[in-house]
């Protein structure tokens, strides 16, 4: 079932290849192949929320028009990613015909790179035998997790995150269709926020209109807190200063009063180290540091220890 954060995101999804932001290049290229009638198995790696499964979907409405549901399967690998569903869904439908002019089915697997070994070997065999009747559509976050031989079977099209530009050409579509007061603040907050992940967006835009139908940055904020660039300018100016006991009560009060985890402080230490007034080496090398304690806060450490730490190799730094 939908949750309500998606309902947006489903209903403003592109229907025809104009309509879909960013990604020109491969846009131009799959939409010359589906025009052709005739379309290879295609391999779409990328981030998420930058049009893959839309694509995929735009791809074969194109092909099939009115009829397309019959000649469509569409699988999330990630919920059914053994060996049986290769055997048994995906083979059943590709082995059939198509109810179409167009010779062939077309099978989406979402999220590829969550099959098993065992799966994506006899995926492989069902996309090398079955060719004729059906093509392949496969999404995946990481191509290095795809075997090579079903790369090689595929053309294979890598997305990018979307840029600013993009993301402010869907969310002022959305405010004129959904009669939404929006401020440039407010859009630049949406992007940062987003990291170019246009689902995420749209469901931030979504999550806020519910509120008030005119959108702010500051009411952005309110509904996704995030730590802002002046408060760890100041966390970490108090450190490289060597007042570990200023930068740690600061850093608490960030943490504590805007309820922020400890993945997010280190991703927004880790872009302001590049807007501090230190040497280019020092940089790096902090650097090093953050992203050192970041991959001790995934494996399960303490989130207050390891930052109390990061600070005091800040302090040690600011020493040398």
């Amino acid at each position: 079932m939908m949750g309500d954060s998606e309902i947006w995101t489903e209903k403003f999804r592109p229907k025809k290849f104009e309509e879909i932001v960013g990604q020109d290049d491969i846009i131009k290229r799959v939409q010359s192949l589906t025009n052709s009638l005739n379309i290879p198995h295609l391999l779409f790696a990328g981030p998420a929320g930058v049009g893959k499964s839309t694509l995929a979907l735009v791809v074969v409405k194109e092909l099939f028009g009115e009829v397309w549901r019959e000649n469509y399967l569409e699988l999330n690998a990630s919920d059914e990613r053994g060996i049986d569903v290769v055997r048994q869904k995906v083979k059943d439908f590709a082995r059939t015909k198509a109810i179409s002019k167009i010779p062939f089915k077309v099978i989406f697997l979402d999220e590829a790179d969550a099959l098993t070994n065992e799966a994506q070997n006899a995926l492989r065999r069902t996309m090398e035998n079955y060719t004729s009747n059906c093509r392949f559509i496969l999404s995946c976050n990481y191509s290095s997790r795809i075997i090579d031989p079903i790369q090689s079977r595929c053309a294979v099209f890598r997305f990018r995150l979307l840029e600013k530009k993009d993301i402010e050409k869907v969310v002022k579509k959305i405010a004129q269709i959904e009669k939404l007061e929006i401020d440039v603040k407010a859009v630049e907050s949406l992007f940062e926020l987003s990291e170019g992940d246009c689902r995420r967006a749209i469901n931030l835009l979504q999550t806020t209109a519910s509120i008030s139908n005119r959108i702010t940055s500051e009411l952005v904020d309110i509904i996704v807190p995030s730590a802002k660039p002046s408060d760890i300018k100041v966390i970490l100016e108090y450190a490289l200063a060597g007042d570990f006991i200023n930068s740690k009560e600061k850093l608490l009060d960030v943490m504590l009063k805007e309820s922020i985890s400890g993945t997010d402080i280190i991703k927004a230490i880790q872009k302001e180290v590049w807007n501090l007034d230190i040497e280019p080496e020092l940089k790096v090398k902090l650097t090093e540091k953050t992203g050192e304690i970041e991959f001790r806060l995934t494996e399960g450490s303490d989130e207050f220890i390891q930052l109390e730490a990061l600070l005091a190799s800040f302090v040690m730094a600011g020493r040398s």
